[in-house]
């Protein structure tokens, strides 16, 4: 549990240092797919994925 943690801290650290230098390279891809990764298999996953169900209805339910 500890080493997953750590590692999901240092894969956020590293895709917000990406995110503010501006270019998204390959490798910068790659690190963001790898801290979702981490990020499901963590004890985090039913938050965001309920955050994320409920962002996604209240933005369907607008209309123009």
């Amino acid at each position: 549990m500890a080493i997953s943690i750590s590692v999901v801290l240092l894969l956020a650290v590293l895709a917000v240092i990406f995110l503010r230098n501006g270019g998204l390279k390959f490798s910068h891809a790659l690190v963001c797919l790898l801290l979702g990764f981490y990020l499901a298999s963590t004890s985090v996953a039913p938050t965001i994925h309920s955050g994320l169900t409920a962002t996604a209805d209240i933005v369907s339910s607008l209309r123009p």
